[in-house]
């Protein structure tokens, strides 16, 4: 009696990430597995491999791409394979899925010589809306985990096999990957691995089945020691060959041999940490207290990926600028366009778990110039143009041939995006400060009382991070989003200390509330009739105009009236992100941890990375204070504080009634003009 072994494995990296990152995942995983694997040309198992990612590794690393094109002629690989540019198949329209999954069809076709049946579910989010697109791409079976087969109801005793699903009549195999293979390769000891695959021995038609990250093989913390240094792959490969009650196969070859094991449907989910990850913080925390009490895992499920979009406005703009622009795909007709929307659909900036995603400023940087690249496209280079757009809530833009803003009137008729287009950077793409179910870790540490498995190495879920007492310094939550004119009421007692902790007194119900909106020509406003609370309730006004005038600038007027009595500030907040902040200087002075200044009227901030200067004047003094902006964020080696952006506090005196005018404006500078300040 054999036991079918499916390998399967997933190579990815963000789309134009780090080089010096492409470089270490070459060296310490993607060179080394398959040098190892060539040895073994019997050996048979899948590869799926981002279209983005492919294209670096045939450029960086020749030998490499040689060496998976001659084990692919050999008979040892079958390629499956997914969106080019790895989107979250669900979260984008049906016309983009087909398009992407047939453009990494067309390209495997082309490299390799094989016409892909099979695909590579971006982090496993299941929805079953994306089974006609599949097939309509020419896929015939895609791999989930077996955590969404018990989310079902099935008992994971029966999950050995392929099952069939389908959609209006469209039938689509799915295979569940197995959560004891992925806990157990390469992290527990080769024999433990092996009586792991022989658990699944029940008949001749049975399968073990694995398809997982290849970065779990040499770049994840303490693999490459493991994995290559101590032999550990070389000696699973061995093993198995060696043992008369496995064979290796294909996924595709496993389903023409073998019938279905039934019917399957699944709800709208992902892997179980997925799950998890996706939930807001007070219900993550929730659900890790219920994990513990005697109650079978399936009725505990986290939630669906879409919610992130919701735990996370920032993913959720992107998202939304995505699909705005996704629905003009066909009308614009360009392929330039199409490959810039692609590469903007690819899912890392979106979300967040173990590893960075949304809180890397450098991957939301990324998913900003594709999405500048399409607008670039879409709009003429002379264009003067405001008015609504609605990328699912309506906002309000702004174009020149400088910059585009968008306005969102139900966030406070907040400025939420600042375009620099020949640059293709956005400065206002911050990151509000946020509580993470993983936070506990650092204001409550346990002592580590889980031990290394015998014989074997931690995963990056089941390591205990250890923590920096003094990070709970940088745990700082901010109730409302970190966007740019955004109107704060407080008293005479707002500091650079209470604004840094996000503990200054808030009388007014402006910063996180809807606006009326308005469009006229190159004009528009925000208005919102609300109050001031001391705590009785004070009918007040704010009112926010601005003129589209000039190409590099924005003119604003804000009135401000109330029936309150006795004195407020009015505090305008913005929020400016920066490639570098080392190369940023803010009043003539660079750019500190925090600052202060007083009677000033005009604002002048420098940066020397993309040669730009923003410049914001008003017609009234102002106090101002600033800090950069920082997050805490779990990562695969750690915790990680990052600079998300300057948060910038202008405060005014009011009693009343107050009129404020004033501008914002982004010009370029020079390097001659910057080498003083570079000195």
């Amino acid at each position: 009696m054999k036991t079918t072994f499916l390998l399967g494995i997933h190579l990815h990296q963000p789309v134009d990430n780090f080089a010096w990152v492409i470089e270490k995942a070459i060296t310490q995983c993607y060179d080394p597995f398959f040098e190892v694997m060539k040895r073994y040309p019997n050996f048979k198992f899948s590869v799926h491999c981002s279209g983005w990612l492919m294209e670096q590794i045939s450029l960086l690393r020749p030998s490499l791409y040689h060496t998976i094109q001659t084990m692919t002629d050999q008979g040892a690989i079958e390629w499956v394979s997914a969106g080019y540019y790895e989107p979250i198949l669900g979260v984008i329209p049906s016309s983009d899925r087909v398009a992407q999954i047939r453009r990494l069809n067309a390209s495997i076709h082309k490299r390799f010589g094989q016409t892909p049946q099979g695909l590579w579910l971006t982090e496993r989010v299941w929805e079953s809306s994306i089974i006609p697109d599949m097939h309509r791409a020419g896929i015939r079976y895609t791999m989930v985990d077996d955590y969404h087969f018990t989310c079902a109801g099935f008992d994971s005793s029966h999950l050995d096999g392929y099952y069939t699903t389908e959609e209006g009549g469209v039938e689509m195999g799915l295979f569940p990957i197995s959560q004891k293979l992925r806990y157990a390769i390469p992290f527990l000891s080769v024999q433990s691995a092996i009586d792991a695959i022989h658990s699944y021995a029940r008949e001749n038609d049975s399968a073990a089945i694995l398809f997982d990250d290849a970065e779990k093989f040499g770049m994840w913390p303490g693999t490459y020691e493991w994995v290559y240094e101590k032999n550990w792959l070389e000696q699973f490969v061995q093993a198995v060959l060696a043992d008369e009650t496995i064979q290796t196969d294909h996924y595709g070859a496993y389903c023409a041999r073998h019938t279905s094991r039934g019917i399957a449907y699944l709800p709208n989910v992902s892997y179980e940490e997925m799950g998890e990850w996706s939930l807001r913080t007070h219900d993550a925390l929730a659900l890790h207290e219920a994990k513990k009490l005697p109650i079978d895992p399936k009725f505990l499920s986290g939630g669906i990926w879409k919610n992130f979009l919701v735990k996370y406005p920032q993913s959720n703009h992107i998202h939304k600028r995505m699909l705005e622009l996704s629905h003009l795909r066909a009308k614009i007709g360009k392929k330039r366009f199409d490959t810039a929307l692609y590469k903007l659909q690819t899912n890392d900036p979106l979300w967040h778990g173990v590893f960075g995603g949304l809180y890397l400023p450098n991957l939301r940087d990324t998913a900003y110039k594709y999405l500048i690249e399409c607008e670039n496209i879409r709009y003429d280079h002379h264009t003067l143009w405001v008015g609504e757009v609605h990328p699912t809530f309506p906002k309000i833009k702004a174009v020149t041939p400088k910059f585009i803003a968008l306005f969102d009137p139900s966030m406070g008729g907040q400025l939420v995006e600042w375009d620099l287009r020949d640059k293709g950077f956005n400065y206002q793409n911050t990151l509000t400060r946020s509580e993470e179910a993983y936070h506990q870790q650092v204001l409550h540490p346990t002592p580590n009382l889980c031990t290394s498995p015998e014989g074997g190495i931690d995963t990056i879920h089941t390591a205990h991070t250890h923590s920096d007492p003094s990070l709970k310094e940088a745990l700082i939550y901010d109730w409302y989003c970190k966007n740019s004119f955004i109107d704060h009421i407080s008293d005479g007692a707002f500091t650079l200390e209470n604004f840094y902790h996000c503990t200054f007194k808030e009388y007014g119900d402006f910063a996180n509330q809807p606006f009326e909106s308005s469009v006229e020509e190159e004009r528009f406003g925000f208005l919102r009739e609300g109050g001031i609370y001391t705590p009785a309730y004070h009918p007040t006004r704010i009112d926010k105009q601005f003129a589209l005038l000039a190409s590099h600038q924005l003119d604003f007027a804000i009135t401000l009236d109330t029936v309150a009595q006795g004195n407020f500030t009015y505090v305008m907040e913005h929020n400016f992100h920066f490639a570098d902040y080392e190369n940023v200087w803010i009043e003539g002075e660079r750019l500190q941890e925090r600052g202060s200044f007083t009677r000033l009227t005009t604002l002048e901030v420098l940066d020397g990375t993309l040669h730009t200067k923003i410049t914001l004047t008003t017609d009234k003094p102002f106090t101002l204070h600033y800090f950069q902006l920082q997050t805490l964020s779990q990562s695969e080696t750690g915790f990680d504080l990052s600079v998300q952006g300057v948060s910038v506090a202008l405060v005014f005196e009011v009693e009343g009634h107050m009129k404020l005018k004033g501008s914002l404006a982004m010009t370029d500078v020079s390097p001659k003009q910057l080498r003083p300040y570079q000195r």
